[in-house]
């Protein structure tokens, strides 16, 4: 794989991360949660490709 697309797809899994932390990170804190936990499904998607892939897990509530 070429240097460009490695730097393109670390760079978007980058903000992926980020941008994800954050707003799960907000909504947590505008929720009560502790003792709760979340189901939490990450969906990425290129059309063009026809390929979608899933990740599932849990996060804990904060105690």
């Amino acid at each position: 794989m070429s240097d460009d697309f490695n730097m393109s797809m670390r760079k978007f899994l980058k903000q992926v991360g980020v941008t994800s932390q954050q707003a799960i990170e907000e909504a947590m804190r505008a929720a009560e949660t502790s003792g709760q936990t979340f189901a939490v499904k990450a969906v990425i998607t290129i059309p063009e490709l026809g390929m979608t892939h899933e990740v599932d897990g849990e996060i804990k509530g904060q105690e």
